[in-house]
C-alpha cells in the first residue's frame, strides 16, 4: 500500500521542480522531503527521481506515478469533504469550474442563491474551458464542471441547407457534441439551458461604414453566411472555432480568420473597429455587450450549457445543493440526466420562426 503523504511529496516535487521548492510549499524541512522520496522508492522498488546538475528530476516511472497520484489525492480530498457533509457538519466546501461567459452570468447568481440558502458553504470558483474543466473534475479538483457544447437544432440546419441548393446528402446536424463526456460512464450530465448563437457585426449606425447585411435582417440560417464569405472573421476558443468552421462549411466556404481570441469582450471590440465579424452565444452578450455591435440570430444551431459531475448517483448533498442553485439561476424547471448526448426534449425549447430574408 502506497503512503498518501509520500505521494503528496512526489506531486509537490513534480509540480515545483525541486526538493527545496517542494519543502517550502508543503511547509516541510528539506531532509523530510528527501526522506519521504527515499521511502517511496523503497515501497515501489523503482527509481523515481534522479540528479540533474544541482537539482533533481523525475524518472519516467516517477512522472507516471506523480500523474496517478494527482488523481488519487484529488479523489481523496473530495471524499473527505463529502464525508464532512454526510456527518452533518454545517460547513462544507464546494468547488466549481466554469467557462468565462458562465462566470459572468449564471455563476454569480447561483453563488448568491447558495449563500442565501446555505451560508455555511464555501464555494470556490475556477475559470476553465470545457476540456480543462473535465480534467479537473476527473482529478477531483472540482465537484462540478460547467461546460458547453454546440448543438444542431433538429430540422433547422437541414432546411437551411436544402433550401439553398446545397448537397442534401450532407448531414449538417452532426455538431460538435459533448467534450469527452459520452465515452465515460463515470461522468453524469445535467443540461441547464440551451442558448442561441448570434452573428456579431458592427452597428453601422454607431460605427459608420457599409453594413455586412441589411439592417432589417435579425435572423439568418447557416447557409446565409455565404453572403459574408468575403468578410474577415474572428475566431474564439478551440471549440468555438470548430463551430464557426462548421457553420461556414454548411454555407460552402472557408472563413478568412484574421484574429483569434477567447475573450468575448475583445472579440466585440474587434468587430466595432471594423476588423471582422464573429459568432457569439447569448451568455457572452449577457455578460458584456458592446454598444457598437449589431446581432442577428443564427438559426439551426444553439449552445447547451451542461453541469457535469463525477461518480454514480445520487449526488453528495453538497453537490446537489450547488446543482439546485445553478438550476434556480437559469430558471431550469427540472432535471435532465444523461451520460451521453441529452435528449432534445430535455433542452429548453426554442421557437422556430421563418428565416428573415437576407439582403
Amino acid at each position: 500500500m502506497l503512503d498518501v503523504t509520500r505521494l503528496r511529496v512526489l506531486v509537490a516535487v513534480a509540480r515545483h521542480g525541486s526538493v527545496t521548492a517542494a519543502a517550502h510549499a508543503l511547509n516541510y524541512a528539506q531532509p523530510s522531503v528527501s526522506h519521504h522520496l527515499a521511502r517511496l522508492e523503497a515501497e515501489t522498488g523503482t527509481k523515481l527521481v534522479q540528479r540533474a546538475g544541482r537539482g533533481i528530476r523525475l524518472t519516467d516511472a516517477g512522472r507516471l506515478l506523480a500523474e496517478r497520484a494527482v488523481e488519487v489525492i484529488g479523489r481523496l480530498d473530495a471524499a473527505e469533504n463529502e464525508l464532512v457533509v454526510f456527518a452533518g457538519l454545517r460547513a462544507g466546501r464546494l468547488r466549481l469550474a466554469a467557462f468565462p461567459s458562465a462566470l459572468g452570468t449564471i455563476v454569480p447568481t447561483a453563488a448568491a442563491i447558495l449563500h442565501d440558502r446555505h451560508p455555511g458553504f464555501d464555494l470556490r470558483l475556477t475559470e476553465a474551458e470545457p476540456p480543462e474543466a473535465l480534467r479537473m473534475l476527473r482529478a477531483g479538483y472540482v465537484d462540478v464542471a460547467l461546460i458547453f457544447r454546440h448543438e444542431a437544432d433538429d430540422g433547422g440546419a437541414r432546411r437551411a441547407v436544402l433550401s439553398n441548393g446545397a448537397d442534401a446528402g450532407a448531414d449538417p446536424l452532426a455538431d460538435d457534441g459533448p467534450p469527452a463526456v459520452a465515452d465515460h460512464d463515470d461522468l453524469r450530465e445535467l443540461v441547464l439551458l440551451s442558448e442561441p448563437v448570434h452573428l456579431i457585426m458592427p452597428d453601422t449606425a454607431v460605427c459608420g461604414g457599409e453594413p455586412p447585411l441589411a439592417p432589417a435582417v435579425t435572423e439568418l440560417w447557416p447557409a446565409d453566411l455565404a453572403r459574408l464569405s468575403d468578410q474577415r472573421w474572428i475566431a474564439g476558443c478551440d471549440r468555438c472555432r470548430e463551430h464557426l468552421l462548421r457553420q461556414c462549411a454548411y454555407a460552402g466556404f472557408t472563413p478568412r480568420i484574421a484574429f483569434t481570441t477567447d475573450d468575448f469582450v475583445a472579440a466585440q471590440a474587434l468587430v466595432t473597429a471594423g476588423l471582422g465579424v464573429t459568432l457569439l452565444p447569448g451568455l457572452a452578450l449577457r455578460a458584456a455587450r458592446n454598444p457598437g455591435v449589431r446581432t442577428a440570430r443564427l438559426r439551426g444551431t444553439s449552445r447547451s450549457v451542461v453541469a457535469v459531475r463525477y461518480g454514480e448517483a445520487p449526488d453528495p448533498p453538497a453537490t446537489a445543493l450547488l446543482l439546485d442553485a445553478l438550476r434556480a439561476a437559469v430558471g431550469a424547471p427540472g432535471r435532465s440526466e444523461s451520460v451521453s448526448r441529452p435528449d432534445p426534449a430535455s433542452v429548453t425549447a426554442l421557437p422556430e420562426p421563418a428565416a428573415a430574408p437576407v439582403a
